[in-house]
């Protein structure tokens, strides 16, 4: 029997756009190629769909310990040899933890593309914990906490202000964990969670850089497809309920040294949307925080003088309800609530009148063109790539986004902001200076 089932492969030409090689190993893990020859290089890269939003009750951020625990070693591989490894061959790795997947890369020079995905494979099954490395690593991850979440103010507010907004579904949870709840973790914990979902068929394969299909599948079928495939559960979600009201979150402390205001709203995800929804709340998105010349750097920033910075994002790629925020920092000497009237101003203005025609095709134009200089980025390329098929999307989807990008109308965004931007909804988040106290 051989490694890899074909019904799916394909190579998009024409109107594709990264031209990606498609096939899917017997063993059920799916395999994505995009050639770039440029120079001997190629970005690996193992997605699982699995993320923060799976955590087992009680164990929020789990997946996160797992991603460290995953450079502790195995039979073949001694604990923390793996990316010392990967860096005498030249090379560098990371992983990364989303709330919808978790991902392990190396960047690589082409001929040593074969020790590395033996060295993925090794661990997808064969991982080795000790009781020790574990108690280790579960302390680095609570020094990691502090630093990055509990020190900084803004961090703070962003993880409460996240909280408030999902109510009931899991994308609520920090994706390094609650405290009390990192403190709680265990070695079984982690093994429980590692056997549950780490499985080539609940994994995707993406490989960038300078390989062709025919080099590419014998090794993938001889080394990822030797790994028997095993029963993966449905990842089933508590769903958000219907938002009712505005809700405000204030955070005053004295180590804050740039006050900001945030406005968030639910958006459409890739299971409770459609394409066409999606794609307009991301021309929405860029239209009014995309850069320099959107509507609110020009009216906030560069127009009124009010604010240091302003933006806005639209979380696209998200299996279930996502996340649509408009944010801003006050210039010194501004009272942050003349910039937080000034954001709903910009909300009202595109709920009340439809966009023009020549401001939506510059917003699309710019992120076509951004999108095309992405194909420069080995690793930018397969983050595309992996993000869109462990949310729901397909490979298709990201061939015909841009096409789909330019079918965008002013209608269209009209009719999502006046769906997502509801004012009376608002998630508002507020971070300012606190005086210091005097002893």
């Amino acid at each position: 029997m051989n490694a890899m089932r074909r019904e799916e492969e394909r190579e998009v030409t024409g109107s594709g756009f990264f031209h990606p090689t498609t096939f899917t190993l017997d063993n059920g893990m799916e395999v994505v190629l995009v050639e770039n020859h440029r120079a001997p290089v190629v970005a690996h890269w193992v997605w699982y769909r699995v993320g923060t939003a799976d955590s087992p009750p009680g164990k929020s951020g789990l997946p996160h310990y797992l991603e460290h625990l995953m450079f502790k070693g195995t039979a073949k591989i001694p604990p923390g040899m793996f990316s010392k490894i990967v860096a005498r061959l030249g090379g560098e790795d990371n992983a990364m933890t989303g709330y919808d997947f978790t991902a392990y890369f190396q960047m690589i020079a082409r001929r040593h593309l074969a020790t590395v995905m033996e060295m993925e494979a090794d661990r997808m099954v064969n991982l080795r914990l000790s009781e020790e490395d574990c108690l280790t690593e579960r302390d680095v991850i609570v020094e990691e906490r502090r630093q990055r979440i509990d020190n900084d103010p803004a961090a703070l507010l962003d993880e409460r202000l996240t909280a408030v907004r999902y109510l009931h579904h899991p994308y609520r949870l920090p994706v390094i964990g609650w405290m009390h709840e990192i403190r709680s973790y265990t070695r079984e914990d982690a093994l429980d969670f590692y056997r549950t979902w780490y499985a080539p068929n609940n994994a995707v394969l993406i490989v960038v850089g300078d390989i062709t299909r025919e080099e590419l599948e014998p090794l993938a079928a001889r080394i990822y497809g030797a790994i028997p495939a095993r029963p993966v559960p449905e990842r089933r979600r508590v769903q958000e309920p219907e938002p009712q009201t505005r809700r405000i979150v204030e955070l005053a402390d004295a180590r804050v040294r740039q006050p900001s205001v945030a406005v968030s709203f639910l958006a459409p995800g890739t299971r409770d949307g459609s394409p066409e929804r999606t794609h307009a709340l991301e021309v929405l998105a860029d239209l009014l925080g995309g850069g320099t010349t959107s509507r609110l750097y020009r009216s906030l920033v560069v127009e009124r003088a009010i604010a240091a910075s302003a933006g806005c994002w639209y979380r696209s790629a998200s299996l279930d309800t996502s996340t649509f925020r408009l944010w801003a920092s006050p210039r010194p000497g501004v009272d942050p609530q003349e910039v937080e009237a000034a954001l709903f101003e910009e909300i009202t203005r595109i709920r009340e009148e439809a966009p023009g025609e020549e401001e939506v095709a510059r917003v699309r134009r710019r992120m076509v063109a951004e999108a095309t200089y992405a194909k420069d980025s080995l690793n930018g390329i397969a983050r595309i790539f992996g993000t869109t098929l462990t949310t729901g999307g397909t490979v298709a989807d990201v061939e015909a986004w841009p096409e789909l990008i330019r079918r965008v109308t002013p209608e269209q965004v009209h009719a999502e902001a006046r769906a997502v931007l509801d004012p009376d909804l608002a998630v508002i988040g507020r971070l300012r200076a606190k005086p210091e106290e005097r002893a």
